[in-house]
């Protein structure tokens, strides 16, 4: 009993000196020990990892369904035609034509501006308006196949379909530029409203636009071209616009210059020739009143004509103002180059002048020849286109 007593004493005592020497080791072990996160904290960050989830879970379905999309469209320009149904959605038509070509319409021909309500839609100088089908991917004509002959509609779109062509768009988005009449107006556009498309070309016929431009947002129209409904069943075919264009009402056309010009228009038919402005004024000044006077003066003394148009018409503009000038048809009974011979001849008229006498077909008059004169065959000749000039 005294050595368990003695025992127990002792292993107190040896408590009690560890408790009392060792006690600064176990303060350093408590500050070092990681504190415990209070309990608040837990539960906020429970409640962001639990939104998280749902946020996931809730946006899920919606980006599977965008990347859907996007793989289909994708696959639809690289291959050929997805299957019919894809994750219960119909596939979207394919860009591409049966042989994987990239099919799109285009127009060929650009518009004589400005525009007119009641007056005929043209090319630039009156020409044809053509259209193609072409395949994108080597810019050649589809000149065979059942997308080759397909039937087109024409249609007027808003001048704000500022896409480029080689841009991609899609049918309802090209649907939602298609412009309709005015409410209690006729339709916006008459006429030949369809193309045929033969081996990939066609040609627009006659066109009207009954109503100006100029109470829709953007001012102004453009012309658009579709494949109509029945044809290329399964292909898309990317439709095709013009430039944006102002449609003006009829009152304007007073104003307008003619292609070609004819012999006894107003000069300011001409173009770069303003109505009642500087250099109509300038022309009208020196006696050039028509076309003709214009035409005359330009073969006898074509730097007089620039003289008298002065510094202020540019070179450009003086070589857009000639070109015009020289689609004047004299006669259909010239040929191109009796045409350049009759310039030349007029030309040389205009120089010996005073040599010059009329000759009606019957008898000539006797010709002093000068030094350096041409033949007697030349000035008969020229005398002749001389008399028909006159008579045109």
């Amino acid at each position: 009993m005294q050595k368990q007593g003695r025992h127990l004493e002792r292993s107190g005592s040896k408590r009690a000196l560890d408790a009392g020497g060792g006690g600064g080791d176990d303060d350093d072990r408590a500050t070092k020990r990681p504190r415990v996160p209070a309990l608040a904290s837990v539960i906020v960050e429970a409640l962001k990892v639990d939104s998280l989830q749902k946020l996931c879970s809730s946006l899920e379905p919606i980006l599977r369904k965008v990347v859907s999309e996007e793989v289909e469209r994708a696959l639809a320009k690289l291959g050929p035609a997805t299957p019919a149904r894809i994750q219960g959605r119909t596939s979207p038509k394919r860009i591409e034509g049966p042989s994987g070509s990239n099919l799109q319409l285009q127009f060929r021909s650009r518009l004589s501006l400005p525009l007119f309500t009641g007056g005929k839609v043209e090319g630039e100088q009156g020409a044809a308006i053509h259209v193609v089908l072409l395949d994108a991917n080597t810019g050649r004509v589809v000149t065979s196949g059942p997308e080759s002959c397909a039937k087109l509609d024409v249609l007027v779109l808003e001048g704000d379909f500022n896409k480029e062509q080689y841009e991609d768009w899609t049918e309802e988005e090209f649907e939602n530029y298609v412009v309709k009449e005015r409410e209690g107006k006729r339709p916006l556009l008459t006429g030949d409203l369809q193309v045929n498309l033969k081996e990939g070309v066609g040609t627009i016929g006659e066109l009207i636009f009954t109503d100006n431009s100029s109470w829709i947002r953007s001012r102004k129209f453009r012309l658009g071209l579709r494949v109509s409904s029945g044809f290329c069943e399964g292909v898309r075919v990317k439709e095709a616009k013009t430039e944006a264009f102002t449609v003006k009402d009829h009152r304007g056309e007073l104003y307008k210059k003619h292609y070609p010009p004819a012999l006894k228009d107003d000069v300011w038919r001409l173009e770069k020739i303003g109505k009642d402005g500087a250099f109509h004024k300038r022309l009208n000044s020196s006696g050039i009143y028509t076309v003709e006077h214009f035409l005359q003066l330009l073969v006898r003394d074509q730097q007089k004509l620039r003289t008298i148009l002065g510094s202020n018409m540019s070179n450009k503009m003086w070589e857009s103002l000639v070109e015009h000038a020289k689609t004047c048809v004299l006669t259909e009974n010239l040929s191109e180059n009796q045409r350049m011979f009759a310039d030349t001849l007029v030309k040389l008229a205009y120089d010996d002048w005073i040599s010059v006498v009329e000759y009606d077909g019957k008898e000539l008059l006797r010709f002093k020849q000068k030094k350096k004169s041409i033949t007697t065959e030349v000035i008969l000749q020229m005398l002749q286109l001389v008399t028909l000039l006159h008579m045109v």
